[in-house]
């Protein structure tokens, strides 16, 4: 069964907590970025569904236990626009289709080699790359120009829905 992601719960979550740390997940500042971690906590705002597979899945227990998609930024590109069975899920696709709740993924060195995961507050009509804001964590930011950001390669993650 599939149900319908919560944008607007997912960016009233990232309003929240662009500037702070929710105490229930680990900061991973110190240790290589807190953005996808951020993303993923906003994502889940806006799902209330993780998915346990052990090999493939999406879930935060704690700090030791949970899947690598949790906080890396390809391995949540890969399990966002391949998930079928339980979690959220979307496709890769062009800047036109960005919604509040969407993430993009930007590589600030090229090679395909994707380094953040800012997470979509606002878009105008119709989206574009420079009037779409973001909220993200590692440098905290909320309602943020994505255009303040300078990359070499940049992707867009629209959600499309939850698998329950």
């Amino acid at each position: 069964m599939i149900k319908p992601y919560d944008r607007a719960k997912a960016v009233a979550y990232a309003h929240e907590w662009a500037y702070g740390r929710n105490p229930r997940y680990y900061d991973f500042s110190n240790i290589g970025g807190d953005c996808t971690n951020f993303a993923s906590q906003c994502l889940y705002a806006g799902s209330g569904v993780m998915n346990y597979s052990p090999t493939n899945g999406w879930y935060y227990i704690n700090l030791n236990s949970r899947s690598p998609s949790w906080t890396d930024v390809d391995f949540l590109h890969r399990f966002l626009v391949t998930n079928k069975f339980q979690g959220p899920f979307g496709q890769e696709t062009g800047v036109e289709s960005m919604e509040p709740g969407d993430i993009i993924q930007l590589s600030f060195v090229g090679n395909n080699d994707f380094n953040h995961s800012p997470v979509v507050v606002a878009t105008g009509s119709p989206p574009r790359i420079d009037n779409i804001l973001v909220a993200a964590h590692s440098a905290d930011h909320d309602n943020y120009p994505l255009t303040r950001f300078r990359w070499q390669q940049i992707r867009f993650i629209h959600i499309l829905g939850v698998y329950v």
